[in-house]
């Protein structure tokens, strides 16, 4: 993970962009391995932990009808939550986490270790989820992993 962060920020760095995080179930794991990399300050703008429903809607400004429609664990609410964090994070790229790394709260639909991801330039949103196996921790960990290979894909 720490080199993928640092792929990652040399990536950001190029480019002259910084970086605003969204996450739920990793809990600011992200925003942890991010600033673990020395020289951050130059590309990481802020994290933001939105765990709660109520700190989705009023801390990034996901709707509560997505959230009723959807779930909180969903594209639609990642989305959400990407365009909410670059909106009112003061940078130029976002990435957003929301899933369930259990060992409860999953769903015959939405089972533990289901996470949806996005990823926002601005111009250009991508999204996707994928099922993750093994306990909460190994969930969050392949999260926090795959959030950040999905942003060096988008850049």
């Amino acid at each position: 993970m720490n080199e993928l962060a640092r792929q990652v920020g040399e990536a950001l760095k190029a480019r002259g962009l910084k970086l605003v995080s969204a996450e739920s179930c990793t809990g600011g794991w992200v925003a942890m391995a991010l600033t673990a990399v020395a020289g951050s300050s130059n590309w990481f703008e802020r994290g933001y932990v939105t765990y709660s429903n109520a700190a989705k809607r009023e801390d990034l400004g996901v709707a509560a009808e997505t959230l009723a429609r959807h779930g909180a664990v969903s594209e639609q609410v990642a989305r959400e939550m990407a365009a909410g964090a670059l909106e009112k994070g003061g940078a130029r790229v976002a990435l957003a986490i929301t899933g369930v790394a259990g060992p409860t709260g999953g769903t015959p639909a939405k089972p533990v270790g289901t996470v949806c991801f996005a990823w926002t330039d601005g111009s250009k949103m991508v999204s996707e989820t994928r099922r993750f196996d093994g306990d909460r921790e190994r969930v969050r960990r392949q999260s926090v992993e795959r959030s950040l290979q999905g942003l060096l894909e988008l850049l």
